[in-house]
Formats: C-alpha cells, structure tokens, sequence
C-alpha cells in the first residue's frame, strides 16, 4: 500500500532562520507526518511578501539569520536532516509572477505582461459576485504565457529552477495558483522531473478558481490538489460535487487551514477552550478521513491564534504562541495519522456518498477505495456529528442500505474508541463534535 502524504506547513517566517528549522522535526516526525511543506525562502521584493520573489539566488535575510553558509547548503542540510526522519520535503514552486521588481524583469524583460504604459502588469482577480470589486497585488509581476515564440525559454528556466531545488533534496513541489499557468508549461515540466525522479510529487493549488480552469490542467500530469473541504458547512452537497469531479483529475489535499486563512481559533467565535479543543479534533479528523491526503498548518496543533502573515510574522512568535498555547494536540494528531497510514482505504481517492442521519445534525460519509462501490475492495463508513454541545447517532443499516453491505464485519478505527459492533439495528452514538470511522474490506 502506498500511503497518502500527510504534509506539516513549516511556514518559514514562523520557524526562523533556516539553520533552527531542524529544531522541529522530532515533532513533526512524531505526529507521523510524512511529508513538509515549505513556503517560498527566497530575497523577497519591495513588499517584503514571501510571494513576490525577488531574487531566486538569496535567501530572505530573516531565513539566512547568522549563517554563513550558502542558501543551497543550508536548504540541503535540513531536506537531509528531514529524511532521516522519515520526513520529504515540498518547496513552493511559484512561476506565475515573480515580484514587480525582480531580477527576472531585468533579465527578460519581454516575459512579463505589460501595460499600455509599458510597465509591468501586476495580477488581479474580479469577485465574479461583483465585478467592480477587484482585487491588484501591486507587488507581483505577472509572467506573460500568452507569447509561444518566448515559452521554450520560459521553460527551460524553470527546469533549471526545479533541478537546483531536486539537488537540494526537495521531493515535491506546491505549485502556487496552478491554473494561471498553461498546462503546456506544465506537462514538459512535470515531465522532464519524473524522468529524472519518478517519485517526486506535483500538488496543484486551484483554490479560489473556477471547475472549468482546474478542469483545464488534465493531462498536466499533476499528483494531487488542494479541495475546498474546508468551508463546508456538513450539510449541503457542493463540496461531494467537486470532490467526484476532480478525483478524475488527480487525488485531493483536505485542510482544517492553511497560511491563506484565519487560525481556525478565530474563525469559531468561542472562548471556551475545551470547546475549541473539540473542534480542532473534529476538523482535523474529518480532514483526514475525506481525502487521501491531509495537511496542517505550523501551531495548529497548539492553536496558535496569530494568523500566518507573509510579511510580517516573526520567529519569535513560536516561542510566544507555544508558551500560550490552550491546548496540545500533538497526541491526537499522531493517533489519526496512525490510523490514516494503516487504512487502505484512508489513503486512497475512490467514489464518496454522504447520508443524512434521521438524528438532529448527524451525517454518515460513505468512501469506497476504487472508482466504484462495484471495483472496490474496501469502504470506510464514517458518522460525524457537527453539533457542539448534543450527542446523536445513527444506525449502521443507513450505510448497508448505501452499498456497503458486501464489505461487512467493520472494525472500528476511531482513535481510543472500542465500541459495538458496526450492524444494523445496532444504533451507534457519537459525542458531540465527534467522528466514528468504520472500515470493511471484501479482501481481507
């Protein structure tokens, strides 16, 4: 069985300088974490934003700190240091802008949009709700893919870019906003690396986008993307809408946040600390248990309330957020990923159903391990109960009745939960903001 990877954002700001990054890998290893994603590192632009990379061959002075060894060979050290813990390493791989005065702008200059003025076109996004309301990044230049007579060029830069990361020891890229850049860009890339490492791994982030631009990159060759389970709200249909669309595509990462959102923290509205608790459990299992992979965000697992900023977030906001912290979760975290790594079907992409529970707010999720209930060999049945403060349940013969009857007797994979048998009739509660897992296989 292959497994899934579960990713740890290390968000450089908030580690500090590179040589430190090692500090937390025992951590992040012992959560059983098999993969960490590292935000861009590079000399930012006027901005500052890690996003508007300035100068692809120096480091953020913050990252750089006091050593005096080179980017290359501090990167490396810690891809290395990260292996030996059983640990792989994705960069963010940014080729849609640059910043507005990189480098780059001198160099090749005819590969960037521009305006009628003759100045760099910074990129925008309309609110398709709203049309007046658009959004610039004054900070970024925005690469022009619309001229084919400069694409070889184009690409061949960004393969000598992917090859010195490779050499650095990174396995995996996160390719930011993944739709703005064509997917005949894309194939060559993706194409040249897994001739070279046929193990590396492409994530695609499409969030934000339409279907119809996700949709466009099939054939890319990408290994997985980012899916918006996230904003669910455990009730309506649209989120299981996407998710059997771009399974076709590739396999998708669930997340309870990201260094593009609030802390989840303050996203709740509470105060109440066991109740926030509760629903970082609760987050974090159902991410786990709706995509083949899951990630999580540096100091979540303490909730950490500082939103990631990418200008302005410091390392010293480690050590004063940890000594804050209202909880550890660090136990917990480890308990699920064990569980996601053993199950089959926890690790893989195949067809899902939800069931409205006759019990208050309880849902079942129904996830087969193959394209269909018919070529699956196993399911996980999973009842989730959104309500904060009510116990509910439901009974077993809602999932049987849903195709998964054939892959009876279940055996249960909560985390510290050996309860009954897993049959209709026998109805099965489930604490408030809690998730019971089930998993039967036809093969054994």
């Amino acid at each position: 069985m292959q497994e899934a990877p579960r990713i740890y954002n290390l968000f450089p700001l908030l580690a500090g300088p590179v040589a430190k990054w090692q500090d937390h890998l025992p951590r992040i290893a012992e959560m059983g974490f098999n993969w960490i994603y590292v935000n861009p590192f590079h000399y930012p632009g006027f901005s500052g934003s890690l996003y508007a990379i300035k100068d692809f061959d120096r480091l953020h002075p913050r990252l750089q700190g006091n050593s005096k060894k080179s980017p290359d060979d501090l990167l490396l050290g810690f891809c290395k240091a990260a292996e030996k813990h059983g640990l792989q390493v994705m960069f963010d791989l940014v080729i849609n802008h640059t910043g507005k005065d990189a480098l780059l702008v001198d160099e090749h200059p005819d590969w960037y949009v521009r305006e009628h003025d003759g100045s760099v076109h910074a990129p925008r996004t309309v609110d398709p709700l709203n049309p007046n309301n658009v959004t610039i990044w004054g900070d970024l230049g925005e690469i022009d893919y619309g001229n084919t007579g400069i694409r070889e060029a184009q690409i061949v830069y960004w393969q000598a870019l992917i090859k010195r990361y490779l050499a650095m020891g990174c396995r995996g890229f996160r390719c930011d906003a993944a739709y703005q850049v064509p997917m005949d860009v894309w194939r060559p890339l993706i194409g040249d690396t897994k001739k070279s490492h046929p193990d590396c791994r492409f994530f695609a982030e499409t969030l934000g986008c339409s279907p119809q631009q996700t949709m466009a990159l099939q054939g890319a060759g990408f290994d997985y993307l980012f899916n918006s389970s996230k904003w669910w709200d455990f009730r309506e249909f649209w989120l299981f809408d996407q998710y059997n669309q771009y399974r076709h595509l590739a396999p998708t990462v669930a997340f309870p946040e990201s260094h593009d959102t609030d802390r989840l923290i303050n996203e709740l509205g509470t105060g109440d600390p066991a109740e926030v608790e509760r629903h970082y459990r609760f987050r974090y299992m159902f991410s786990a248990i709706f995509s083949g992979a899951v990630m999580t965000t540096m100091g979540f697992e303490y909730g950490f309330n500082r939103r990631l900023h990418v200008v302005h977030t410091k390392g010293e906001e480690w050590d004063q957020q940890y000594d804050a912290r209202p909880f550890d979760l660090t136990g917990f975290i480890a308990e699920v990923n064990k569980v996601k790594a053993g199950s089959k079907t926890l690790n893989s992409e195949g067809e899902q159903r939800l069931i409205h529970g006759h019990d208050g707010p309880v849902i079942g999720l129904i996830k087969f391990d193959g394209p269909s209930a018919h070529d699956a060999k196993g399911v996980l049945c999973s009842i989730l109960n959104p309500d904060g403060w009510h116990a509910h349940g439901m009974d077993p013969g809602q999932f049987i009745n849903h195709d998964a009857g054939r892959f009876a007797p279940f055996r249960e994979l909560t985390p510290n939960s050996g309860g009954g048998a897993f049959e209709p009739g026998n109805w099965t509660p489930v604490d408030p903001l809690g998730i019971r897992i089930f998993e039967g296989r036809a093969d054994g």
